[in-house]
Parts: structure tokens; sequence; C-alpha cells
């Protein structure tokens, strides 16, 4: 089975690295959207989970998520931005899903399923750090 599933998966290995990519671009980019409509919203619950200077982090969280998100889309600096967006992810998990304090309204099985979530968000993340770019070669047919 293994020896007949490979040659598919080597077919389609550049179309799910752009899918998986594009993907991972639309779950920063959108969010990164909603929080610049609910930035109030945004603010306040980063002030609620103890998250020092939210302003200027809500905006640099904004920035990052939005632009790259949308790098992640083209393919632009895959690596790099997802190192940043990886650091980002890690400290939205600490300081905003940070399932093991009790908030008034909170929810800790919400929490710990986003905590768990952004933990495999993550994972992705390092994937495409670790992995180097393959120039995608062409073969011409006579």
């Amino acid at each position: 089975m293994n020896n007949l599933l490979n040659p598919l998966l080597d077919r389609l290995s550049q179309p799910l690295d752009t899918t998986g990519r594009v993907l991972l671009g639309l779950y920063f980019c959108l969010p990164g959207i909603m929080k610049v409509v609910g930035f109030t919203g945004t603010l306040a619950y980063m002030q609620q989970h103890g998250v020092p200077w939210p302003l200027p982090l809500l905006l640099i969280t904004i920035v990052l998520e939005v632009g790259g998100g949308l790098a992640l889309i083209v393919g632009y600096q895959t690596r790099i931005v997802s190192f940043l967006l990886a650091g980002l992810t890690l400290l939205i998990c600490i300081y905003m899903h940070d399932f093991w304090r009790h908030y008034e309204g909170g929810s800790q099985p919400h929490e710990l399923q986003n905590f768990i979530k952004n933990l495999g968000i993550f994972a992705g993340l390092l994937l495409l750090i670790g992995r180097r770019v393959q120039p995608v070669s062409r073969t011409v047919r006579a």
C-alpha cells in the first residue's frame, strides 16, 4: 500500500503544500481583520487577560496577522513570516488562552481547546520554518 500511495502523494506534493500554506495564511489574516472590526472588544479582552502593553501589542498583532497571513497566502518569505507568526502564536497561547487561570465569565474548557488548537497551528508553522524551499523542476517534453 505504501508503495502505491507514494507516487500519488509525490504528484500532489506541490498543490498540497500550497493549499496548506494558503489555509494557514487565512487562519491569521481573517482574525487579524476581525481584530480591526472589533478593536475595542479585543483590547478589553487583552486587558482582562493581563496582557502587558495591550494597545501597542494589539496593533502589532493586527499587522502581523494581516500582513503575515497575506504573505503566507502568496508565498512571500514563508520561513521568516512563519517564524514571526509562530512566536506570536506562542504568546497568544500563554496570555490569551491561559486555561490555568479563572476569569469571570470565562470558560476554562474553551481556553484549553484554543490553547491546544494553537499548539497545532504552531506545529504547522514549525514545519514551514523547517523546510527548505525546493525549486519547482519543469521537464520539457519534446
